[in-house]
């Protein structure tokens, strides 16, 4: 298999996993919750905050943060899933 050959398909394959990533989005806060969103809405938008920034950059409706969060349990996953996915990020650059 020649260089260009496995570079192609590593573009292929970062472009489609960028795709993925896209439909992980979030979206506009249209009906609040009454009890607020809690430690597993935190995780799952931290883990997922670097899709959402590059979409708020080209959007108003997409936010990165949940404004209408039930406080410091909100804070916590939020603050865990930008952890949890930096941490491989930065263990495979380092690796380099």
């Amino acid at each position: 298999m020649s260089a260009s050959t496995r570079r192609g398909g590593t573009i292929a394959l970062l472009a489609v996993g960028l795709l993925l990533l896209g439909a992980c989005a979030a979206g506009p806060n249209v009906a609040e919750n009454p009890g607020g969103y809690g430690f597993w809405w935190g995780l799952w938008q931290g883990a997922i905050l670097p899709v959402t920034f590059i979409v708020s950059l080209f959007t108003d409706t997409v936010s990165v943060y949940e404004v209408d969060n039930n406080g410091n349990w909100y804070d916590v996953g939020f603050v865990l899933g930008i952890a949890l996915f930096s941490a491989p990020v930065l263990a495979l650059r380092s690796r380099r």
